[in-house]
């Protein structure tokens, strides 16, 4: 038995009421963080994060707590009884998960699980030796979670997953570049090579120009594309969206809004992401179609959302911690199909005359329904003319519809690549985007942000 379940366990035993349910969330990570030529600011954790809940006549409480010894688990138990004997009965609770099969998953890897601190910092300092002359910030991290969920009505589980990413940030006042890698192997991750990435990224990018606002054709690398269906998925793949028309997808199930090159699932279960069997009630995660071949097909559930929707739909195994259900299910695990292009270079070539982004920041949803997002290009923006990438532009501002980005495609990449998006700010959850570069004839420029550099 794991040692997270264990604790599930003596939660439960702890707490009383007609259902009772322990989710467990532990984490023993390390943080080896680098600026300019140095490693500063190690950050190790060790802990255990329990959430209680409890059901007693339909009204339910719940209360969290890392104290896992028996007197913090009773103290724990009490919080969710008495919260639950307080609470107003919540016609719409679709109760506790039930036992049910979980799916068997990937996601651990012995030699990621014993990184030392020594050996993280090392793995930061191959990062810093690999970028040069400019200055690097950044980070390796690499960890270990385990999650485990129990019940008195007899459900169990329990995962433990492993990941580790670099991530590295080249530049000086005048010019900056990107680069991160992430897996759930640690030896498939290269600090050294990322950093090579970053640099030469950045050293292209002195003396970066303004250009016109307009719409403009565009190649979007990896990062930029992972991080636009992020902020597009927050409400268009989520269920409740869809019930409370946030969604762009709204009324358009079964339509052909998108590219028919354009393929977006999540996935998971995939060992090419960083695959997870259940959520955060319990439910066992499956693959859920959203767009296929251009078609909108589907968003994510949770148990209340799919209660809500009713007509036989179930949780897609899409919950989030409780803190986030308001606002509905969340697929962490993106992914998008590849195309036929060998590379960025043959997009550039089918984009003709456009733009190349490496990476977008400070994102914002300016208009769910119909997907519209702000923000700005960085650490790498360039003109692409007569189908190459030319000269350096600075950080451009941009907004977009992203129905309309991916709704003339002109090609994707064969290879994809593991984007991270954990912040790494709360309790370690790792989870990604795979996805391949994107060219597109519609990604509108509103103006000129700032230069390149740091």
């Amino acid at each position: 038995m794991s040692a997270a379940l264990e604790v599930a366990e003596r939660a439960i035993a702890a707490a009383s009421g007609d259902d009772v349910q322990a989710f467990v969330h532990r984490e023993r990570s390390g943080l080896a963080r680098f600026a300019e030529h140095e490693v500063h600011q190690p950050t190790l954790i060790d802990n255990v994060i329990v959430q209680l809940t409890v059901v007693r006549d339909g009204r339910v409480g719940s209360s969290a707590t890392n104290r896992i010894s028996d007197e913090g688990l009773a103290a724990a138990a009490a919080r969710a009884e008495q919260s639950a004997e307080n609470a107003p009965a919540d016609p719409g609770f679709p109760g506790l998960a039930g036992p049910g099969e979980m799916p068997e998953v990937a996601g651990y890897d012995d030699e990621t699980a014993a990184l030392s601190p020594e050996e993280q910092a090392v793995r930061a300092r191959a990062a810093i030796d690999a970028a040069g002359a400019l200055g690097v910030y950044g980070y390796f991290t690499s960890g270990v979670t385990e999650l485990a969920v129990a019940g008195t009505n007899g459900l169990s589980a329990a995962q433990t997953l492993t990941d580790a990413t670099a991530l590295v940030l080249a530049g000086d006042a005048e010019v900056s570049g990107f680069a991160s890698a992430t897996s759930w192997r640690a030896g498939e991750v290269d600090p050294a090579a990322v950093a090579r990435e970053a640099a030469e990224k950045a050293a292209r990018t002195r003396g970066g120009g303004a250009i016109e606002p307009g719409r403009y054709r565009a190649v979007l690398e990896p990062y930029a594309l992972s991080e636009l269906l992020e902020y597009f998925s927050f409400d268009t793949f989520n269920g409740l969206g869809l019930l409370e028309e946030r969604s762009a997808f709204s009324g358009r199930l079964g339509e052909r809004l998108f590219d028919e090159k354009v393929s977006v699932s999540d996935e998971p279960l995939d060992p090419a992401g960083l695959p997870k069997a259940f959520d955060f009630e319990g439910s066992p995660r499956r693959p859920v179609p959203l767009i296929d071949r251009g078609v909108a097909r589907g968003v994510v559930w949770d148990r209340a959302s799919a209660a809500r929707a009713g007509n036989g739909t179930e949780t897609t195994g899409h919950a989030v911690p409780p803190e986030m259900r308001p606002y509905g299910a969340f697929p962490f695990a993106l992914s998008v199909a590849p195309g036929a292009a060998a590379s960025v270079d043959e997009l550039a070539e089918l984009v003709g005359d456009g733009i190349y982004v490496t990476r977008l920041h400070y994102l914002s949803v300016v208009h769910p329904r119909e997907g519209v997002i702000t923000g700005m290009t960085r650490d790498g923006t360039f003109r692409i003319r007569d189908g190459r990438v030319a000269e350096p532009l600075a950080n451009l501002r941009f907004t977009v519809s992203v129905p309309q980005v991916l709704a003339e495609v002109p090609g994707l990449t064969r290879e994809r690549k593991l984007v991270n998006r954990s912040d790494f700010y709360g309790e370690r959850y790792p989870f990604g985007v795979v996805c391949p570069a994107l060219a597109t004839a519609a990604f509108t420029i509103t103006g000129v942000g700032s230069s390149p550099g740091l």
